[in-house]
């Protein structure tokens, strides 16, 4: 009889193949397991073994445990993400170099924790958790298995696991956690509130604080030695509307002097800047793609109370990428705003050079990680999707109307 590890790779050779049967059958040959008392729970520790060093091997080549879980989810389901986050941990468990706070930190989020008493047991613990039986418990672990072991490697933001520096790794700004707070009850304030021009004044008070906050880590890191370089942070772009959402990661990370790239095929978008700036882009990209969804949704009913007829989706995608071209504008002009009145306090010759050098840094960071990025045009379907979702970011004007439309850089 074959052994579990030949049995593992035969079902996963054939999960990958055209051949659906042959697909059953050697799902139906797991089920039997390798012919001995404990075959069974052989199979079931094997995969386990083999999806941690799957996700092992994808931490080396710059997958973080955020991604994976977004990834299986876009692409499996939510049994899928509990498998890979359970194959997290049991990676984790086995780690003996240097592990970056941010990774523990991810898998806190994402609860990853050695629940099973048993690597044995732990399949048949999963499928007793989650109400499935064995077959769908095997089939699932197998779908997991194909799906790691096939992706591709994608660009390292981050020491991982092992990795020099990895022990000292940053997740983000220090110093910044009070003005971060701040910033958090404002945007909060703004998911909050039905009144658009209340939610858009507080997010431009929170691009305000986030702008003088840059400015002043810019300036430190003028004067001495800088202990952090140009980083980077994965935003999800996932369907619906993947377009619009990549557009409103790219206004957040130009109007906070970061680069993004969007990577529609996986679903994220890569941005990239220094470790305050890119907090910052993760705070308001989180925010505002709750206020531009509440503002669509309210579009809708004026579109209906107008006589407009019944939603569409490309109402829907125009209301989006207008309300993210506008909302870009606003939060670069507080940017702008909040630098000149640096520059008249601390005098141009001292503040420019500075930010020049950091921007010329953060786009060698792209060049050198992203050399085949395209422009991918984004086209306006409705009228009045465009119309209103410029009107919904614009009731709180801080500036003059829209200005010409945007290209999202993306990697294909």
């Amino acid at each position: 009889m074959p052994d579990a590890e030949e049995l593992i790779s035969d079902a996963l050779a054939a999960v990958r193949g055209t051949d659906v049967r042959l697909a059953e059958r050697q799902l139906d040959r797991l089920m039997i397991g390798t012919g001995a008392a404990d075959g069974a729970a052989a199979v079931d520790a094997a995969l386990l073994r083999r999806l941690a060093r799957g996700v092992g091997r994808l931490a080396r080549h710059g997958w973080q445990p955020v991604d994976l879980t977004r990834l299986a989810a876009r692409r499996l389901d939510t049994r899928a993400v509990g498998l890979v986050t359970d194959a997290l941990a049991a990676q984790r468990r086995g780690l003996t170099g240097p592990v970056p706070p941010w990774w523990d930190d991810q898998l806190r989020d994402l609860g990853a924790a050695v629940w099973w008493d048993a690597d044995e047991t732990h399949l048949v613990g999963w499928s007793a958790r989650t109400g499935c039986d064995r077959f769908t418990a095997l089939r699932t672990a197998v779908d997991v298995l194909a799906l790691v072991e096939g992706l591709p490697p994608i660009a390292v933001l981050r020491p991982p696991p092992g990795a020099t520096g990895a022990g000292t790794a940053r997740g983000g700004a220090a110093g910044g956690s009070r003005m971060l707070d701040r910033v958090r009850a404002l945007l909060a304030k703004a998911e909050s509130t039905t009144y658009p021009a209340e939610a858009e004044a507080l997010t431009g008070k929170a691009q305000e604080l986030i702008a003088r906050h840059s400015i002043d880590q810019a300036l430190l890191a003028g004067v001495a030695e800088p202990a952090d370089q140009p980083g980077g942070v994965r935003l999800g772009t996932e369907p619906p509307y993947a377009g619009a959402k990549a557009l409103l990661a790219q206004e957040v990370a130009a109007a906070n002097r970061c680069e993004a790239v969007w990577s529609d095929d996986l679903g994220f978008t890569t941005v990239l800047g220094w470790p305050a700036d890119l907090e910052a882009v993760e705070l308001l990209y989180t925010s505002l793609l709750v206020q531009a969804t509440a503002a669509m949704l309210r579009g809708r009913d004026e579109r209906r109370t107008r006589g407009g007829g019944r939603r569409t989706r490309d109402y829907d995608e125009s209301f989006l990428n207008a309300f993210a071209l506008r909302i870009g504008e606003r939060l670069r002009a507080a940017t702008e705003d909040a630098d000149r009145q640096a520059a008249a306090r601390t005098g141009p010759e001292r503040l420019l050079p500075v930010l020049a050098t950091r921007a010329e840094a953060v786009r060698e960071r792209v060049d050198s990680l992203f050399p085949g990025v395209t422009r991918s045009r984004l086209s306006v379907r409705d009228a009045d999707g465009w119309s209103s979702g410029t009107s919904a970011a614009d009731r709180a004007s801080l500036g003059p109307g829209p200005g010409p439309k945007r290209q999202v850089r993306g990697r294909r």
